[in-house]
């Protein structure tokens, strides 16, 4: 076992992780619910960045329906972003070698 290269390796692995998580602010995920009434726009760190509501689903009446749309939208839209950020670090960490469940 080489100590020197396995840091080398990992001093690699961080610096890759720390590119990935910056690169993770540029790309998008959209989640659209309700037939398109709602659309919900995240960034790779699972940040909400825009929600879009059709006006025709704006109903003064039903509140509710349009509070779980949203809620709906946010939460598969950060979902997305963290699958994306998953794959994303798994590219990094697959070449370290490390046991299951060590994964960074």
């Amino acid at each position: 076992m080489n100590i020197a290269k396995m840091m080398k390796q990992a001093q690699k692995a961080q610096q890759k992780m720390q590119e990935v998580q910056a690169g993770l602010l540029d790309q998008t995920v959209e989640s659209s619910v309700g037939g398109g009434k709602v659309t919900v726009m995240a960034n790779g760190a699972g940040e909400v960045l825009h929600i879009k509501i059709s006006p025709d689903v704006v109903d003064p009446e039903d509140v509710e329906m349009l509070e779980d749309l949203i809620l709906s939208g946010v939460r598969q839209a950060i979902d997305s972003a963290k699958k994306v950020a998953e794959e994303e670090m798994a590219k990094v960490t697959a070449g370290l070698g490390l046991p299951p469940g060590m994964g960074m």
